[in-house]
């Protein structure tokens, strides 16, 4: 729609000597990254008769966390047209183990319980397998993709977009487009030019992790659960791969990650250790690859959408992996933002509203997850979740949130609105354990006295 000036084509046919070319490319719609929103709203788009093109800084299969799927992704799958190949990289996940040593008992929470309607399993992946399939099946639709290209600027002008890129190969190259989709993900490409991310106040937390080869797994039906193990510092995550690895990780606060005194692997090895059931899965094991560690990670933006321009998945806000909301979150808001396109290409006038609406739907899906993140450590849900009560269907209704199911007002939402009042009645009830909640999320920034909150201290 934006063809390159005669002057571009010739520069681009024989360029000055000493000058590196620039690659001029046009379409519809320029989306920054390669993972699962940006496939997402590429293949969307393209099939709807928009020219996309697609800029991705690395080349794929590249490692990526976030291993573990909900259910509700299954009908985007569908609706993409690549449920076949996803279901080849992934490993079926049937339900939720959560494990307390503090209970000494265990909770599975069983998709096949889930509300009626919803998918009753999802899957673990691989991501270096699934984001290639997402991105060849995007394009296979289409979808022009430039690999190991990373942008580096982005220019409004008067009725188009110019992003600014650099390729692997030392061109060059200006993408111009009427729309521009940020789904970097935690490169928060726009939110970061525009000064609008923000560190998240209400929750603060920091991870080790690696994969295994070797690590003992559940057999049968239960071999692709996911399984969450609380320790003294946050929790651990158990996730069984299709090719026979294992991912294990520790989410933290961030002051226990600053007590590190030692490489990432030898550190993340002996914090696997202080939580006795999930070492035992692993201590015969082999970490197939050195661990890593990140620090506080937690973060918003004050607004996901603007003149030309929206921001998908963890280009806007990411909170906390307990939930393996990740990849939902941003498939499911990339699905959003191509309906928002693809009104506001034919008629700008109805941006400004269709960006409003679309901001409110999303919010309301990470408001529901993040009021359970903020409290999963704690021991009032602790207790919640390892000894469930079907009062009013909550239980039913917080095994539908668990597959995904938090945007739409129903049956779902409202027995989630339950759990809130029974988590503070609860919370009422047991005051002082609800305040040392509170003190040990203030204080967990930095290396200070955390309170019991098993009633001892």
């Amino acid at each position: 729609m934006f063809p390159a000036t005669d002057a571009n084509a010739q520069r681009n046919e024989a360029p000055l000597a000493g000058l590196p070319a620039i690659d001029e490319r046009s379409a519809d719609v320029v989306i920054i990254g390669g993972g699962p929103g940006d496939s997402t709203a590429g293949a969307l788009l393209a099939e709807k008769g928009w020219r996309v093109l697609l800029l991705e800084k690395d080349r794929h299969p590249r490692f990526h966390i976030g291993e573990s799927l909900l259910p509700l992704n299954l009908p985007l799958f569908e609706q993409l047209g690549c449920a076949p190949a996803i279901k080849k990289v992934g490993l079926v996940k049937n339900s939720v183990q959560f494990h307390s040593i503090e209970h000494q008992a265990s909770q599975t929470f069983a998709f096949a319980d889930t509300w009626d309607g919803l998918p009753k399993y999802a899957y673990q992946v691989r991501r270096s397998e699934f984001d290639l399939a997402l991105l060849q099946h995007a394009r296979g639709r289409g979808v022009e993709v430039i690999e190991s290209c990373r942008a580096g600027n982005v220019r409004f002008e008067s009725d188009q977009v110019v992003v600014e890129a650099k390729c692997g190969d030392g061109r060059s190259l200006n993408a111009t487009a009427r729309y521009l989709i940020d789904a970097t993900g935690r490169d928060t490409f726009m939110a970061s030019r525009l000064g609008i991310k923000r560190k998240n106040p209400k929750h603060t937390s920091a991870a080790l992790y690696g994969h295994f080869r070797g690590a003992q797994r559940n057999a049968g039906d239960a071999e692709g659960d996911i399984e969450i193990y609380w320790f003294a510092h946050g929790w651990m995550w158990f996730i069984p791969l299709a090719d026979g690895t294992t991912s294990v990780g520790a989410v933290c606060w961030p002051y226990y990650l600053k007590t590190r005194d030692t490489d990432p692997s030898t550190f993340f090895l002996r914090t696997l250790q202080t939580c006795p059931p999930l070492w035992e899965r692993v201590k015969n094991a082999t970490l197939i690859a050195p661990a890593t560690a990140t620090g506080n990670y937690s973060y918003t933006s004050d607004h996901m959408a603007g003149d030309r321009y929206v921001m998908v998945g963890d280009a806007f806000a990411f909170v906390d992996p307990v939930f393996s909301s990740g990849v939902y979150l941003a498939m499911n808001s990339a699905q959003l933002a191509v309906d928002v396109i693809d009104v506001a290409l034919r008629d700008p006038s109805a941006a400004p509203r269709l960006n409003r609406a679309f901001e409110r739907r999303v919010r309301r899906g990470l408001k529901t997850f993040t009021w359970m993140i903020y409290r999963m450590t704690s021991p009032i849900m602790r207790d919640l979740i390892m000894r469930p009560r079907d009062i009013f269907g909550v239980q039913r209704a917080v095994i539908s949130f668990l597959a995904g199911d938090v945007y739409d007002p129903g049956p779902v939402r409202r027995r989630v609105m339950a759990l809130r009042g029974i988590y503070y009645v609860s919370a009422l009830k047991h005051w002082r354990r609800a305040w040392r909640t509170v003190l040990n999320r203030k204080n967990a920034t930095r290396p200070q006295t955390i309170y019991a909150t098993d009633g001892s201290g």
